[in-house]
């Protein structure tokens, strides 16, 4: 039995902006309806599959929603309680959120191997594919805009909470990846979509990826963390701080113990691979000078948009359009394709075979459009040499302003000489492996960084405002 939806309405409108993958937290909720429910289970505990019609600002965005209803909630299933309804017959039932449920999750596997169809959801599994059931599902507890159950030891199932019209990137380029044998993604298995309502083009809009998990993989950010500890724990030379006379450099960053340039340097060459991959699979456009132009006009209107929603963005904005604009200046014919489109440390992880890239999703802020339009190469490498600052910065997050100035200024020297190593043994090691060289390219390279910059600083305010300085300590650099 389905719970009343007035109630349930209401408790979800009160529960959506406490989540993590809920894209609207800084906008308030309009309306809310429930644009299909789907009887996935029944009984108790019964699973529903929700899509919900969301409401901001005039836009209306579609999030997806596993819905557990149990009579009475274990405590181990609590944290996902969205709350109690009505129940048929008298008394109340607990609807919670079943991705915390293994009793419920679990089945999903079965529906992909068998290709079920349950009202409008479509479960789909890969050619040649032969799924393992029986497996329980516990939810990642990585903090995503989405959310990822794991399988066993042999897969993760990503559940798409934003939904978009049509194939998510995601699933179009794994797919189109493992076709062309590309060793640097995970196999897909299986997938879930949802039948085309009117207006949706006639194509299903994807629900989930079900991938190989990669269970002896370790996330390229945490390695990343780790050297920069490493770095930071290695007690300073005599003269080697500032107000001593002497300045850090890249080379001084070498002397670590968990020196990371090496595994640097491999990742840039997998991202080249993977790029040629993608260009052999969906092929290569030249496009004119006037459409990088466009794209700097794009990026000068984001900036707008952040400086006057983020005024600490203010100070910098001025020596960011002039690097725009030198940018829009110099603009020629440019080779542009399918890229990562979201591409940091935490979307690479090092397998004991190399390095594996993931999430092709695209950044979560973009629009559909935005996320699977062409691009040059050199946005992706723009966006790992940020992730680069980020982990050279991450652990002075939430810091500032109490340490003396001196002591300041050498914490910054030291994730200066960080990153400035492992930016430069990524983009040798893309170089060589057969990426454009981004030395040639330094002038498209700083304002593809500079916008990617401006979007971390929208998304930090908005999500995690604690991590905000963390963009803006690399701008008087990047910027000058």
């Amino acid at each position: 039995m389905a719970p009343p939806e007035r109630s349930l309405v209401r408790l979800l409108a009160g529960w959506l902006p406490r989540q993590r993958w809920f894209g609207g937290k800084h906008r308030p909720i309009d309306g809310l309806s429930i644009g299909t429910a789907t009887v996935l289970r029944p009984g108790d505990p019964a699973l529903h599959h929700l899509v919900l019609d969301v409401g901001q600002s005039g836009v209306t965005d579609r999030y997806q929603v596993l819905l557990g209803v149990r009579r009475d909630l274990p405590e181990r299933l609590r944290p996902g309680e969205i709350g109690r309804v009505a129940a048929a017959g008298g008394g109340v039932e607990h609807v919670y959120d079943a991705a915390c449920d293994p009793e419920l999750t679990g089945p999903l596997l079965a529906h992909m191997a068998d290709e079920d169809a349950l009202g409008p959801v479509r479960f789909r599994h890969a050619p040649g594919a032969e799924l393992r059931t029986g497996l329980e599902a516990a939810p990642s507890p990585a903090e995503q805009s989405n959310t990822s159950l794991i399988f066993g030891d042999a897969y993760i199932c990503k559940l798409f909470r934003r939904l978009a019209p049509g194939v998510n990137p995601d699933l179009e380029i794994n797919l189109a990846l493992s076709r062309q044998g590309c060793a640097h993604v995970p196999a897909v298995h299986g997938w879930m979509e949802l039948e085309p309502g009117p207006g949706d083009g006639g194509e299903p809009a994807t629900l989930a990826l079900l991938s190989e998990y990669l269970r002896t993989g370790t996330d390229g950010w945490q390695l990343a963390l780790t050297s920069v500890r490493d770095w930071f724990a290695q007690p300073a030379a005599p003269g080697a701080e500032p107000g001593a006379g002497a300045v850090l450099t890249a080379g001084d960053a070498g002397t670590a113990g968990g020196d990371f340039a090496a595994e640097a340097e491999r990742l840039g060459a997998a991202t080249a691979q993977v790029h040629h991959d993608l260009a052999a699979a969906f092929g290569v456009t030249e496009v004119p000078a006037d459409e990088l132009r466009s794209r700097v006009a794009d990026m000068n209107d984001q900036l707008s948009q952040v400086s006057e929603a983020v005024p600490d963005l203010r100070p910098y904005t001025a020596a960011i359009r002039d690097v725009f604009a030198r940018c829009a200046a110099n603009a020629r014919p440019l080779p542009f394709q399918r890229v990562h489109g979201d591409y940091h440390l935490g979307q690479a992880m090092r397998t004991g075979t190399g390095w594996v890239l993931l999430d092709f999703e695209g950044e979560p802020a973009r629009t559909p459009r935005e996320r699977r339009a062409l691009g040059h190469p050199l946005r992706d490498v723009a966006g790992m040499l940020r992730s680069f600052e980020y982990a050279a910065r991450f652990l002075q997050s939430g810091e500032g302003g109490d340490e003396p100035p001196a002591a300041a200024a050498a914490v910054e020297q030291r994730a200066r000489a960080w990153a400035e190593r492992n930016r430069a043994a990524f983009c040798r090691g893309y170089a060589a492996a057969g990426g454009p060289d981004p030395v040639a390219h330094a002038g498209l390279l700083r304002a593809l960084e500079l916008d990617k910059a401006v979007y971390e600083v929208r998304y930090e305010a908005r999500n995690r405002p604690s991590w905000l300085p963390v963009p803006l300590r690399t701008l008087d650099r990047l910027a000058g």
